[in-house]
């Protein structure tokens, strides 16, 4: 964050090779200032012994102990048929337990002469069992010794020891020793707060920090270097995220704001039901941004089900009133032709421009698929060129070159997760100027969690249901553990039927033969045996279920590789009650509302994720009668997977359980296209825990690009974000 040449020096000419490379490959550190900022993730005190009676199994572990006892002894061996082979012993203790140490062959005599009782060392290993006992094989060691010793005590200073994190390549220590060795360089590093931000809020420098972050005395030293560390990280990023808000608001766009007594007055009179508070709000945040000369930028988060389709329509008409058009982007094509079919049926005679029996103010809706026949498919890009058409409602086709609009005004993207970065802005490009843009989730993401949390988005949220929405009740299957569950669940759905219901089944594979063999051949998991075989598949259970449990009621499947005329035709029969039980894939996960279906029962629930399974949940219980959800599982009960089953059977908020799947996968890297934690640009920042500090620090970061959006008075600043921003994240970030 801080480079200036001192800090840019490869760990190559300070380390030398062999060192850089194992850090380079293993812990993706390269430089001086890299090095710097790989921080401790632990400290042990001096004078306390960590606990050997809670060590996990199977892990590899750092742990400061005593050398209670250490014997040499001989055996006999393939090797040393004579009793030469030797074996060094040793226990090691803490005060609450005890560890044994094995050393073998060769690698006796230097342990032998540094480990004799008394001596006090850091050791590292990977725990194991032999003899029912708890041990290290061939741990290395540390020892630490007397305050004369001078490169322990230049090496462990002060009274706290770091622990780094590590690989067994290369131990905390050896990081420990190497962070000694580049620590002179912090006084070169170049402080990015500006200094009215730091003294206005008792914040260490940054030279400072970084030496107590590595090197503490105390614990209100780790403390004051967390505190600082934190709001650079936080600082930074919002500077980049305010520089791109800035930029935008600089852009310019048509400002649209409706007409008094025109498509937007004539829809709302004809709604049966009257919009809730929570969408009467949201829409007048929208209305008040459309109405600007800049481009809207807005996230709207809601519950499955609470509205925001009706929100996001609103928005389109009201941009058709002021003499634009309107393209609402859908992930599926299922979904696509169902947006299209509601919002039809909703306008009525509003959708029916150019045509007999037409509305005055009417205008023309138009669907547009990648699978549509030729013929339609003309007339539909005739419309959009011409302004005939005020709506499109389309997939992926949308994006495609030959695509052009009369006046784009508003892109709304449904389930935003779905589309890369790419996607939308080359919808966006296509408006003469930056169209307003509107996207919609229900659950979002970890890393749209971790961006609504930096605020790079204005956000709005609907948190109400509108009345006459059903409760949903969601329970966990446990079909290894109990199957006369599975059985039971099967009579629900036979139950539902009976009274006038319907039912999903949902699978997460097709089953057919051109099935990715690289899909049905997953890696299995360690997590369970249960991961070896291929997931469930939509034709299969179909098959199954028809000839068993659900014989004699009508199930139909309903899958993406489907032609769109049998997808469609399959659809409506389900919408229509003509089907009991649809066996489908993830194709019904957003957007699909037959209000008659009642239950679901979701196969292999642990390999769909957390978003997942609560949008496929949102299909039932969208009538008056109550939902019912059955998440069916082979994980053992203490399985991560099945913990997170539970999480979602046990709340219906949306919001909740997004903040359980970003404590569970981390936010990813909040700058980069990384979905969710394997890469973080954040080093010391916890997304939910920080959240104030994140909020504090767009305010300053906000402030401080208005007075000087280029940061001409700031170097140090400019110097932090090009290193945060490689030219990756910079378009990634421009591109929004």
């Amino acid at each position: 964050m801080d480079l200036v040449p001192a800090l840019e020096e490869p760990l190559k000419k300070v380390l030398g090779p062999a060192t850089a490379k194992v850090m380079a490959e293993h812990l993706g550190l390269h430089t001086v200032g890299d090095l710097l900022h790989h921080y401790p993730r632990r400290y042990e005190e001096r004078g306390q012994l960590t606990h050997l009676a809670d060590l996990p199994m199977d892990e590899h572990v750092t742990v400061v102990a005593q050398v209670a006892d250490a014997r040499l002894l001989t055996f006999a061996s393939a090797k040393a048929p004579r009793g030469k082979g030797q074996r060094l012993e040793v226990t090691i203790t803490d005060g609450s337990g005890q560890l044994k140490l094995v050393f073998f062959g060769n690698g006796v005599h230097k342990p032998h002469k540094d480990l004799l009782p008394g001596t006090r060392a850091l050791f590292s290993g990977k725990v194991s069992v032999f003899n029912r006992r708890l041990q290290l094989a061939h741990p290395a060691y540390e020892p630490l010794r007397g305050e004369d010793a001078d490169e322990t005590v230049d090496t462990w200073a002060g009274a706290l020891i770091p622990l780094y994190p590590a690989t067994a390549k290369l131990e905390s220590w050896k990081i420990a020793k190497a962070v000694q060795t580049v620590l002179p360089s912090v006084q070169e590093a170049v402080d990015p707060l500006p200094e009215q931000l730091r003294e206005g809020r008792g914040l260490v420098s940054l030279p400072e920090a970084l030496l107590k972050i590595h090197r503490p005395h105390t614990n209100a030293d780790i403390e004051d270097a967390r505190a600082r560390l934190k709001w650079d990280e936080a600082f930074v990023l919002q500077v980049a995220l305010a520089r791109r808000r800035h930029a935008d608001s600089q852009l310019p766009a048509v400002a649209r704001k409706p007409k008094q007594d025109g498509l937007l007055n004539a829809f709302d009179a004809k709604l049966p039901f009257t919009l809730t508070e929570g969408q009467q709000k949201v829409s007048r945040e929208i209305f008040d941004d459309l109405a600007t000369e800049h481009p809207m930028h807005r996230l709207l988060q809601g519950e499955v089900g609470s509205g925001k389709t009706m929100v996001a329509l609103r928005a389109m008409l009201a941009v058709v009133d002021a003499g634009g058009q309107a393209a609402m982007l859908a992930p599926t094509e299922v979904l696509a032709q169902q947006h299209h079919r509601s919002i039809t049926e909703m306008m009525g005679e509003l959708a029916e421009g150019g045509m007999l029996g037409g509305a005055e103010d009417s205008t023309k809706v138009v669907l547009l698929t990648g699978s549509m026949g030729a013929a339609g498919r003309r007339q539909a890009l005739l419309d959009l060129v011409t302004g005939e058409a005020g709506l499109v409602i389309g997939t992926h086709a949308l994006i495609e070159d030959k695509v052009q609009f009369h006046d784009l005004g508003l892109v709304v993207v449904d389930e935003q997760h779905r589309f890369g970065v790419e996607q939308r802005d080359a919808l966006r490009g296509k408006g003469k100027q930056p169209p307003h843009l509107l996207v919609m989730t229900a659950t979002p993401i970890p890393r749209t969690v971790a961006m609504t949390v930096f605020g790079d988005l204005d956000t709005s949220v609907l948190d109400q249901l509108p009345a006459g929405r059903s409760p949903i009740a969601s329970h966990v299957v446990p079909a290894a553990d109990k199957p006369h569950f599975l059985s039971r669940a099967w009579e629900r759905v036979r139950e539902e039927v009976s009274n006038g219901h319907q039912a999903y089944v949902v699978c997460p594979r097709i089953g057919d033969e051109d099935d990715d063999p690289k899909k049905a051949k997953k890696k299995p998991s360690p997590e369970d045996e249960a991961e070896k075989r291929p997931p469930l598949a939509v034709l299969e259970v179909a098959d199954q279920l028809a000839r068993g449990p659900l014989q004699g009621l009508d199930v139909e499947v309903l899958h993406g590789r489907m032609p769109p005329d049998d997808k469609d035709a399959v659809m409506r029969r389900f919408a229509a009650g003509e089907t009991h039980v649809l066996v489908a894939t993830t194709v019904i996960e957003v957007g699909v509302n037959v209000p008659n279906a009642t239950a679901m029962v979701i196969m292999d629930a642990d390999r769909f994720g957390v978003s997942q399974l609560h949008q496929l949940r949102g299909r039932v219980g969208r009538g008056s009668a109550p939902g019912l959800c059955l998440l069916v599982t082979e994980m053992p009960e203490a399985s991560p997977a099945r913990q997170r089953l539970t999480s979602v059977a046990s709340t219906l908020d949306g919001f909740e359980l997004s903040r359980i799947d970003l404590e569970q996968r981390r936010e990813g890297d909040v700058l980069g296209q990384a979905q969710s934690g394997a890469r973080t640009s954040l080093r010391m920042l916890a997304v939910i825990e920080d959240e104030e500090i994140i909020a504090e620090a767009r305010q300053e970061a906000t402030a401080v690009v208005a007075a000087d959006p280029d940061l001409a008075h700031l170097p140090g600043l400019r110097t932090a974000l090009q290193a945060l921003l490689d030219e990756e994240r910079e378009q990634y970030l421009d591109k929004g």
